[in-house]
């Protein structure tokens, strides 16, 4: 296990207490790109993290950013009603995702930077930065999120993540970017590295979108993290063609490079909002059947040694305590 400390939103806690972790979901989102998917509802939120966590999740990566209703108080009360360890996000998603007019599109990558950096040492913005005036939330961040479009990055996206690079070379953060079906990946990581971060603190989600295999070895000889998460999402594939990959991948030498979420970011996938398939699939319909083709050890790798990796931040003033 690394060394080292994850930020949830109740505090600090060693890498070790992190147990079995979602490492890409939403809990409370509400995007101006996703009209009608949102949810926000605190208390049906906290009934879908406890079928979570009754499901054997430990800890979920919640990877709402920046504009997109971003709630830590919320997150901070279903953390403690739920059991569910929680680690929130600052960073900017992709175009799609901003209306036209929002702030992201004209402000300087430095005070991208900035908030970003402010949000994971100080606290998280309560109102996604639309008045600076507000005072910050007592939870911080403890990751960032980026987006890119369909095979490219466009101008402001590529702002946004230079941002994103330098914030994550400033405090050591995990960075999550989504890929558009799976695509611009060794562009996204170009480009980060070139703005201070390193490979070994970057991952890029959706790539099972795309199961190419031998471009997934590429990417994790690399030392990037690839965090599969369409898991459960049939419209796209059946989960055999995730568990397959996940396979072709591990046997190229890259098994401690994947992590799995579910990135549950529309009401329709939520149980507690009358949809489907909930939380609970990763542990109960999916990770059974992961086990029975790479084994238990190769499974814990995945689900808690990969993710304990890439989420820890570097311990300031001593050893951490738990939060």
């Amino acid at each position: 296990m690394p060394e080292g400390q994850v930020i949830t939103v109740t505090g600090p806690r060693p890498v070790s207490a992190l147990g079995v972790v979602d490492a890409h979901d939403h809990l409370l989102i509400d995007s101006p790109g996703m009209p009608g998917q949102g949810f926000a509802d605190v208390a049906l939120s906290t009934v879908e993290a406890r079928d979570g966590v009754a499901s054997g999740i430990t800890t979920l990566v919640e990877m709402t950013p920046i504009g997109l209703g971003r709630n830590p108080a919320g997150l901070r009360a279903i953390s403690k009603h739920s059991g569910l360890a929680i680690i929130a996000a600052s960073g900017f998603h992709r175009d799609a995702h901003y209306p036209a007019g929002s702030w992201v599109y004209d402000a300087p990558v430095e005070l991208l930077r900035d908030r970003i950096v402010t949000d994971l040492t100080r606290g998280m913005h309560p109102a996604d930065w639309h008045d600076p005036s507000l005072p910050l939330d007592e939870a911080r961040a403890g990751a960032i999120k980026g987006g890119a479009s369909y095979h490219h990055i466009s101008h402001a996206e590529r702002r946004r993540l230079e941002a994103i690079g330098a914030a994550s070379a400033a405090t050591g953060a995990a960075v999550l970017v989504h890929t558009e079906i799976g695509t611009a990946a060794h562009e996204i990581v170009d480009l980060l590295e070139a703005a201070g971060a390193t490979t070994d603190r970057i991952a890029l989600a959706h790539l099972d979108r795309n199961p190419d295999w031998e471009l997934h070895a590429e990417v994790a000889a690399r030392g990037v993290t690839l965090e599969y998460d369409t898991i459960g999402r049939t419209k796209y594939h059946p989960d055999s063609v995730v568990l397959d990959l996940i396979e072709r991948v591990a046997a190229a030498g890259h098994l401690d490079r994947i992590v799995l979420g579910l990135d549950l970011g529309a009401r329709s996938y939520l149980r507690a909002y009358d949809g489907g398939p909930g939380m609970r699939y990763l542990m109960t319909a999916f990770v059974p059947r992961l086990r029975r083709r790479l084994g238990d050890d190769a499974v814990a790798r995945i689900l808690i040694a990969n993710p304990a990796r890439l989420y820890a931040m570097p311990v300031a003033g001593g050893a951490a305590s738990p939060g």
